[in-house]
């Protein structure tokens, strides 16, 4: 347990440090766009490059992972839209709860805190499930969230804005290039090369900083109260059945036939283990849904994994 929490703990350590700095006002609220644009442009984009061109372009493009994590992705947010779409909650806090609990932190915390659990070649289906989320389960909760605006007027100008925004995000196309890069064996120049790697290395500090100055803003900004029901048990079906889901079905499939080995379904579990993706409340203020709500869910299943994803490293491991 002791040598778990002596991995986990620098990591969720940085997160709590990025929202005491913002709660007691040393880091102002105006430079939280500065250090989100910094990792979302310049820091995660050349530490996914390099993981990708380093990764065997299989594992990046591994079907049998890709449909087990996707099918899971779909049975979350299918069940929490149909479990939660009722009274107050409709299609667009339903959608924007469900991506809230079907999509993990992967960017900002999931593939440093896996590297450094398990090796540089857990990097592979982490990147792999993060471009499924990414592209796939965003587009659809987006969709879902337009259902009750203006009909499927509403959801062909949202998809449309999704896709916008995705080619407009680096770190798709960052994923893309080190693939490339991987299938066809290219090397950067030195120089360049050092660049990137430095920009790389401080993706994880600053990431991990910047998930708890945007948790103590979005807990400053969320004045209106919402009932415990409405986010406690979202935060745990993505710390607790996401995993549980992952696992089942990651068996079933290797039961069938499925080439997946122990170490990528740990990989996936893991991965399924981790909070909801910060990311989220941007697109929440952007469609506007509740933000309070996915606020909520964010912070607690972000305090919540100090212990579950722990359990579930040893568990797994």
């Amino acid at each position: 347990m002791l040598s778990v929490f002596s991995v986990t703990f620098p990591f969720f350590a940085l997160v709590l440090c990025g929202f005491l700095a913002t709660r007691a006002q040393i880091l102002p609220l105006a430079s939280i766009s500065g250090l989100n644009t910094f990792v979302l442009y310049f820091a995660l984009p050349c530490m996914l490059y390099r993981f990708g061109a380093q990764t065997p372009i299989a594992q990046l493009l591994d079907p049998a992972v890709a449909g087990v994590y996707l099918l899971c992705a779909l049975i979350m947010v299918g069940a929490t839209v149909a479990l939660t779409r009722r009274g107050s909650i409709g299609w667009n806090d339903a959608a924007f709860g469900a991506l809230v609990t079907a999509f993990p932190n992967t960017g900002f915390m999931g593939v440093p805190l896996l590297v450094a659990l398990l090796g540089q070649q857990s990097a592979g289906p982490v990147i792999l499930t993060m471009a499924i989320d990414m592209i796939i389960t965003t587009s659809l909760c987006i969709a879902l969230s337009r259902l009750d605006v203006a009909g499927a007027h509403g959801v062909s100008t949202a998809l449309r804005k999704s896709m916008r925004g995705m080619l407009t995000n680096p770190m798709p196309w960052s994923i893309v290039l080190g693939a490339v890069a991987s299938a066809a064996g290219w090397v950067l120049p030195g120089p360049v090369d050092k660049t990137m790697a430095m920009l790389a290395g401080a993706a994880s500090p600053v990431a991990l900083f910047t998930i708890g100055a945007v948790l103590a803003r979005s807990q400053m900004n969320a004045h209106e109260q919402v009932p415990l029901g409405q986010y406690v048990p979202l935060a745990l079906a993505k710390l607790i059945i996401h995993p549980l889901l992952i696992w089942c079905v990651a068996k079933a499939a290797i039961a069938m036939g499925a080439q997946i080995d122990p170490f990528t379904l740990t990989v996936l579990v893991l991965l399924a283990a981790l909070p909801s993706a910060s990311n989220v409340s941007l697109l929440v203020e952007r469609y506007g849904a509740h933000g309070g709500r996915v606020a909520r869910i964010i912070l607690v299943s972000t305090v919540l994994a100090f212990v579950t994803f722990s359990a579930a490293v040893m568990w797994m491991t």
